[in-house]
């Protein structure tokens, strides 16, 4: 994790008409609460209303110092609203059928909030990605243990206000194991998490379950179990990779080949891989007929600096994800992707808000730059071959 300031504003004002004509005028998605599954297994005929979806993931959630002091200016000095740093991706993520986050950080109260190293974000972050569009986040990440048990009870008690699904960490055994379970289309979906560390903290006495650890044959364990349960669609979001590397590790390569690799009865385990933690961009990439998304970069983060201590703008481009699936054409097949995009993201230090580039380009933005190197870093293990394209 890296360290961040504050920077003086220096947003254009033509730049700031684009931002607030980005979240203008979007109506919300009508509300999709994340649903149990049904009492049928897998291997069932699909049901007869079965329709496709689409799925939109996005990566790392990362309140900074200065990130917690724009919320709290936004909610006008009392309190604190994220929303609007939110608002330019909202069109996207609350058209999806289902929409995944990542919540790398825990949450404090009453004031007690902070920053790097030990994050403690303000609970009401919860409530503005679930106004987004959101309905469920990864919560296993390096630092879910910044503030021990207590950081974790508060985290997913905000999400449960919210409506907001979760999975990663656990405040019980069977939660800290159990997916989150989401309804998309006729698609009963399960999201598994893991993280690859927790920064040298160690899991709370007794509570080995509190945040689930990345390990091969646990993830595939678990993947079987939810498709037994009844998932149709097992998504595994995971926080691992090389910090500001744009290319994934070998660990990221070994692990993304075995994961895409193990079947049951020929079926494949798991239908989608979402990774974070890297800071930065990486690619995206069929691996044995499975997309993986190596590293969807940072969605919101202050001033970020690399390993060098200089301050990296790659620390604040990221992508959206969205995939539709379409409804398996006999019982007991998998749910086939039949369109993958990447919608490049940027979040504006001068404005502090998420600009969906290609909207703001649309818009007469200058951030065709930005925007070209979250494409070449995205396209560069040749996933346009298997049919990747950007999207709006």
């Amino acid at each position: 994790m890296t360290r961040s300031t504050r920077r003086t504003r220096q947003a254009a004002a033509a730049l700031a008409a684009v931002l607030t004509g980005l979240g203008a005028g979007c109506a919300a998605a009508p509300e999709r609460q994340p649903s149990p599954p049904s009492a049928s297994a897998s291997g069932q005929p699909a049901p007869a209303a079965a329709r496709g979806f689409t799925l939109v993931a996005s990566g790392d959630v990362l309140p900074h110092t200065s990130i917690i002091a724009k919320a709290n200016e936004d909610a006008g000095g009392d309190g604190y609203d994220f929303r609007p740093m939110l608002a330019g991706v909202k069109p996207v993520v609350s058209a999806a059928d289902v929409a995944i986050c990542h919540m790398e950080t825990v949450y404090g109260a009453d004031g007690d909030y902070s920053g790097y190293p030990a994050f403690k974000s303000p609970p009401q972050v919860a409530a503005a990605l679930r106004a987004t569009g959101y309905d469920s986040c990864s919560t296993a990440s390096n630092h879910t243990l910044d503030d021990g048990a207590d950081g974790i009870a508060r985290t997913l008690g905000a999400f449960d206000r919210a409506g907001l699904g979760h999975a990663g960490s656990g405040r019980t055994a069977a939660e800290g194991r159990g997916p989150a379970w989401l309804r998309a289309g006729g698609a009963r979906v399960a999201q598994l998490a893991y993280t690859y560390d927790t920064n040298g903290y160690p899991l709370p006495q007794g509570r080995p379950w509190a945040v689930n650890l990345m390990d091969r044959q646990r993830i595939v364990a678990d993947a079987r179990a939810a498709r037994k349960a009844g998932a149709d669609v097992v998504v595994v979001s995971l926080h691992w990779g090389t910090e500001w590397q744009d290319d994934p590790d070998t660990r990221q390569l070994t692990l993304g080949r075995q994961l895409t690799a193990s079947r049951t009865h020929g079926r494949p385990d798991i239908d989608l891989i979402l990774g974070t933690h890297a800071h930065v961009p990486q690619a995206y990439e069929k691996v044995n007929g499975t997309w993986i998304i190596y590293g969807m970069g940072d969605q919101i983060a202050g001033e970020m600096f690399n390993h060098e201590g200089a301050q990296d703008a790659r620390g604040n481009m990221s992508t959206i994800g969205r995939f539709t699936f379409a409804p398996p054409a006999r019982a007991g097949e998998r749910w086939r992707v039949t369109k993958a995009e990447f919608v490049p993201q940027w979040f504006d230090l001068g404005s502090d808000r998420v600009v969906n580039l290609n909207r703001a380009i649309d818009r007469g933005a200058d951030l065709e730059g930005i925007r070209d190197e979250i494409r070449r870093v995205v396209l560069g293990r040749g996933g346009a071959r298997d049919g990747l394209v950007m999207g709006k």
